[in-house]
């Protein structure tokens, strides 16, 4: 098999990357094209032979020398398609003023389609629709997302009016915000709070209002990731063993992970056992559980069947 054609549009998409980011590490190109280091470092020779500036650092990798462009590059109509997709998402799932900026961007990219494109993507757009299941930002904070990333970013403090879950009013917070994720379908930021000296995280829903400082971070945070992954191992855990019917089990896939799932395999007559390590068997587990129970069995711990036990006695109290 001749791999001429699939070498060139990987070198060719190995220079649009360049031109993306300040710095490129040579595993992260090879991680998205799958191939090995070696094969990477031969692409990257053949873009210097061929007049491409590329200035290298070991341990470090690879730039483009300012001031370098390639001219405006023409998108397939698939690529063009999938521009549709995270506008549509960027509508429904982020802030009115990142939403804003997106749409403005995909002008751009749309400006320079053939007509024909143009015409094929508008009709996909009248076609498209996401539909979230809450509202993820307060009113009263309609560009707090915008402002978050703007302050990672800038590595800037910024004041929050939040209402946390179990407080009847907002309070003042200065943070720092280290990085936002969405979970559950909420978008949340992990930051240091003054107010506790210690990180925390906010959901966006729950901010009242946010205003940009011009206050320097005082602490060299650690990466989202690597606190959040420290966050979970700092929390006692318990284990729990379920067997629900395999036919269930799909159902129940999308909040598996949010419990602390671990595994799970097939048994007999067509059930799955499930274990997981939850940090809230008393009310975050049990309640789960609950909207399923019906259908399963706790095999361990003895106390979450208690629990469930006595939600079931007070619910039929109240009947």
């Amino acid at each position: 098999m001749d791999e001429s054609p699939k070498r060139f549009d990987r070198i060719v998409a190995i220079l649009i990357q360049l031109q993306s980011k300040k710095i490129v590490r040579a595993q992260e190109l090879a991680d998205r094209f799958e191939v090995s280091l070696r094969t990477i470092y031969r692409d990257i020779r053949t873009l210097e032979a061929s007049g491409v500036p590329i200035y290298s650092e070991a341990g470090v990798g690879y730039s483009l020398l300012d001031g370098y462009r390639l001219p405006p590059v023409m998108f397939t109509r698939e690529e063009a398609s999938s521009f549709i997709a995270a506008e549509k998402l960027m509508e429904k799932f982020t802030d009115k003023e990142l939403h804003n900026h997106y749409t403005s961007a995909a002008f751009k990219l749309k400006a320079v389609l053939k007509s024909s494109d143009k015409d094929w993507i508008s009709t996909i757009e009248t076609n498209v629709l996401m539909q979230p299941a809450r509202k993820l930002f307060n009113e009263k904070a309609p560009n707090a997302l915008a402002l978050l990333f703007k302050s990672i970013a800038e590595k800037t403090q910024v004041i929050l009016t939040y209402l946390a879950i179990e407080a009847d009013d907002p309070t003042e917070r200065l943070i720092e915000p280290v990085g936002v994720f969405h979970e559950n379908e909420n978008w949340y930021t992990l930051g240091f709070c003054h107010l506790r000296n210690d990180y925390r995280q906010f959901r966006a829903d729950r901010i009242h209002q946010i205003k940009q400082t011009d206050k320097p971070f005082t602490i060299e945070h650690p990466d989202l990731e690597a606190y959040l992954q420290n966050d979970l191992q700092k929390y006692s855990t318990t284990k729990v063993r379920i067997v629900v019917p395999k036919k269930i089990s799909k159902y129940i896939a999308t909040q598996k992970k949010h419990h602390g799932f671990v595994s799970q395999k097939e048994i007999n007559d067509g059930n799955v056992e499930m274990t997981f390590m939850s940090r809230d068997i008393e009310e975050g587990f049990c309640r789960w559980f609950m909207t399923y129970g019906d259908y399963a069995t706790i095999l361990e711990p003895e106390r979450l069947k208690e629990r469930v036990s006595e939600i079931i006695s007070k619910t039929r109290s109240r009947l």
